[in-house]
């Protein structure tokens, strides 16, 4: 068996399981290769960008070969007048976000660490931000896809080149996959023009009960906001509502959000841009900060319940707790630190039960060892993992590309 690359150390591990070898290809042609070579030999592969999402999933049942993209980091086609930008997987989305910038264009996603995220990582984990509200997760701003596939041969698809594999829409397949069905190689983007004015609008005290009315009414109201996040307070939430675009259009969004509130009875507390930025930072801190991080989702009108009987329990189990809820998605972030795994467990997977019992979830983004031992990063089974097992033996059948990280053991 030949060498591929370096040998694998502790510093490369994902959770904890350290490669063998690890190769950093600095084209897609040879990273075709290496994962023909791969095939032929038998080995396991994982991909890795930025890792900022390397703690979610489950530790590799085996790793031969860590294939980092960080060479492959190029904007390989950017058309302003289109909106529309290619680029290979191993550029950092703060990167590409620069490059986009003296055309007062952007990529309308705000993860958390975009500096340091890669845009195949945001990709493979659909990762998303506050942003959301308005212009949709990573899935939604995919327009096409080139990929290496289990066997080494580089395909496309969507764009302007359709090569679906046994009847699948791969591109569409392989975002949220974590690197379980192919390498991810360029990303074809929908982009979105720089705004002119950007304002943000604090609601600072309200209880569950407030908060989704509030939430609710935003689309009566004909607000528009671009983003749209709560933190959790002591007692209640702290709403904050971000509004982009022209600065005639900001400012009436905001007379409107004012006019709502004070109909609603809630107080607003317009930020000036360094209170803009500290709440965003710490909005980021919720959802990226901790060794326990947890993605809560729930009915966008069970708000209160899953306050009461799954985030206020979950975050009582953690040190320097913290959370960040989307309400118009229904979605929350909880992160903190557990000073007992067991009782952190615990918490989880009664969490877990009473958001489960409402058409909710919980998903484990990241969690100390003795806390993973305890519970199943993703959950029971969901209802399509059949469907799943199926995409799994179509492209990658000998199950070599991070087996085991993904939902079902997948």
């Amino acid at each position: 068996m030949v060498a591929l690359g370096r040998e694998g150390t502790p510093a490369d591990a994902i959770l904890g399981v350290v490669p063998r070898e690890v190769v950093e290809p600095a084209t897609l042609d040879e990273a075709a290769e290496v994962l023909a070579a791969c095939a032929r030999d038998g080995r396991a592969v994982a991909f890795v960008g930025g890792g900022t999402e390397l703690e979610l999933g489950a530790p590799p049942r085996r790793l031969d070969v860590l294939l980092r993209t960080a060479r492959l980091a190029r904007v390989v086609e950017h058309a302003p007048a289109d909106q529309i930008a290619v680029v290979e997987a191993g550029l950092p989305l703060g990167e590409l976000q620069r490059r986009l910038r003296p055309h007062r264009q952007r990529l309308a996603l705000d993860p958390p660490l975009a500096e340091r995220a890669t845009v195949g990582g945001v990709v493979a984990a659909n990762a998303y931000g506050p942003r959301r509200h308005r212009f949709g997760a990573a899935r939604d701003l995919v327009v096409g896809m080139s990929f290496v596939r289990a066997d080494g041969v580089l395909a496309k698809g969507g764009g302007k080149v359709v090569k679906n594999v046994a009847g699948f829409d791969v591109p569409r397949l392989l975002v949220g996959s974590l690197g379980t069905l192919a390498l991810i190689g360029t990303v074809t983007f929908r982009l979105h023009p720089l705004p002119e004015a950007d304002r943000t609008v604090l609601v600072p005290m309200l209880d569950a009960g407030g908060l989704r009315a509030l939430a609710a009414a935003l689309g009566q109201a004909q607000l528009e906001p671009s983003a749209a996040a709560a933190l959790l307070t002591g007692d209640g939430f702290q709403l904050a509502l971000r509004f982009e675009g022209f600065p005639p259009g900001v400012a009436e969004q905001a007379q409107r959000l004012f006019a709502l509130c004070e109909r609603l009875g809630h107080g607003v507390e317009p930020l000036e841009e360094e209170g803009a930025r500290a709440f965003w930072a710490r909005h980021n801190a919720a959802r990226s900060g901790g060794a326990l991080r947890a993605r809560l989702t729930f009915p966008r009108t069970g708000l209160e319940p899953a306050e009461r009987l799954a985030l206020r329990p979950l975050l009582a189990s953690l040190g320097g707790a913290a959370a960040a809820i989307y309400p118009t998605l229904g979605v929350a972030f909880a992160s903190g630190e557990p000073a007992d795994p067991g009782a952190a467990a615990r918490a989880v997977t009664e969490a877990r039960a009473a958001l489960a019992a409402a058409g909710g979830s919980l998903v484990v983004g990241a969690a100390p060892a003795e806390v993973r031992a305890r519970v199943d990063p993703w959950g029971p089974p969901p209802p399509g993992l059949s469907l799943m097992r199926r995409v799994k033996a179509q492209l990658d059948p000998e199950e070599r590309l991070a087996p085991g990280r993904f939902v079902g053991g997948i």
